[in-house]
């Protein structure tokens, strides 16, 4: 805290001091007005002169000491004005005198939290729909890849933002163009994203293979990566966007639609349905299926090498076999996720979108997969006593 300068005026010569008082005040804080409103409230005390009072100088600034501040504590008749902005004027009568003592207090301005961006599905009351295994995903599909059984459905239908599933498609459309591999990109400033401000390890001027871009897009959701292989498409970044809208409808994603290859536009949408129709495609392509379940890989860039890791934590759970899977956040998307993985002997295709909290799709697929493996202990034990019934 900033000293608190005092100031000591003989009551003899109460109103000379006090004016040259004034002028140390006016240089600091201009409480000269506050604080005379104050003295004349008090009554003022007769003392015979001191050799100090005679002095031509009214007083002589001394540092406050942390005893006398103890001492300041047990003086009676003390009042305060304020002078101004994180200024503070006391004064009070010690010892015969009139003691002003000027105090500028250092402010802390606590910035508030800015309020939590809702989600599309939250803005649409989505969250309010309710499901069996309460789910914390307001968007929810599980079906059977080989039957297309719909084993679990919630507002499927709802179209949304899906943020970084979008580089699902961007990876099949770059693994089915076939393009060299080991052709190198550079990371130029276009790539560096300017509507969510997102990092990125891949500085702009790096230059990396094809193929490694396409590795960090589907593992670790890499969004400079993702723009970096939509750019240098064959025709452009327009061309590569007109055929991901030309892929969605050719497989049948009516509800879908893209403006670019990363998913940090809102406007890249699309449904739960359409969405597992991805996945079936992406599941088929074997280059998708290997760098989407990789769980980490490293690059040489410069003199350094950058370790890079899956996103999706059940990739390394031992208890799944994930055939392929995409992560993705945005505010206005919320969690979202994509799989193909087999659970008890099923191959089953999940879609969780719009989910509320960081880890809640992890949550909400190992909740799918405990039903589907309770649902299926309970169906082997039921067939079982049919067949042991039969046989009696």
């Amino acid at each position: 805290m900033p000293e608190a300068r005092t100031h000591r005026v003989s009551s003899q010569r109460f109103l000379p001091a006090f004016r040259m008082l004034a002028v140390a005040l006016c240089a600091t804080a201009f409480l000269l007005p506050a604080a005379q409103a104050a003295e004349k409230k008090g009554p003022a005390t007769k003392k015979t002169a001191t050799a100090d009072s005679k002095r031509k100088t009214a007083s002589v600034p001394t540092r406050e000491t942390a005893s006398s501040k103890r001492k300041a504590g047990a003086d009676k008749d003390e009042k305060v004005v304020s002078g101004g902005k994180n200024v503070v004027a006391s004064v009070r009568q010690k010892n015969g005198r009139t003691v002003v003592a000027v105090q500028r207090r250092s402010v802390v301005r606590v910035a508030e939290p800015a309020p939590a961006r809702l989600s599309f599905g939250q803005l649409a009351g989505l969250h309010q729909t309710p499901d069996a295994l309460d789910l914390k995903s307001s968007v929810a599909l599980v079906i059977d890849q080989d039957t297309h059984e719909v084993l679990l459905s919630k507002n499927d239908h709802a179209v949304l933002p899906i943020a970084s599933l979008t580089k699902l498609m961007t990876g099949l459309l770059i693994s089915e163009a076939r393009l060299p591999s080991d052709e190198l990109i550079t990371i130029t400033q276009d790539d560096v994203d300017t509507e969510k401000r997102s990092g990125s390890r891949l500085s702009v001027g790096t230059t990396l293979p094809r193929g490694e871009l396409l590795h960090l897009a589907l593992m670790s959701s890499e969004n400079r990566a993702a723009h970096a292989l939509g750019r240098t498409y064959p025709g452009g970044l327009e061309t590569f966007v007109s055929v991901m809208n030309a892929k969605a409808k050719m497989l049948g994603m009516k509800d879908t639609s893209y403006v670019e290859p990363t998913g940090l536009s809102s406007r890249n949408q699309s449904s739960a349905q359409d969405l597992a129709l991805l996945v079936n495609a992406a599941y088929a392509d074997a280059t998708v299926r290997q760098l989407s379940t990789s769980p980490e890989y490293q690059v040489e860039v410069g003199n350094r090498v950058l370790q890079f890791n899956t996103t999706n934590r059940l990739v390394k759970n031992p208890d799944w076999d994930i055939g392929v899977q995409k992560t993705g956040y945005i505010s206005e998307a919320g969690q979202c996720l994509v799989m193909q993985a087999k659970i008890a002997g099923r191959k089953l295709i999940m879609v969780f979108l719009d989910s509320a909290g960081k880890l809640s799709r992890i949550g909400d697929a190992e909740r799918v997969r405990r039903w589907v493996e309770a649902n299926h202990m309970l169906n082997k034990a039921a067939q079982q006593h049919v067949a042991s019934s039969n046989a009696t």
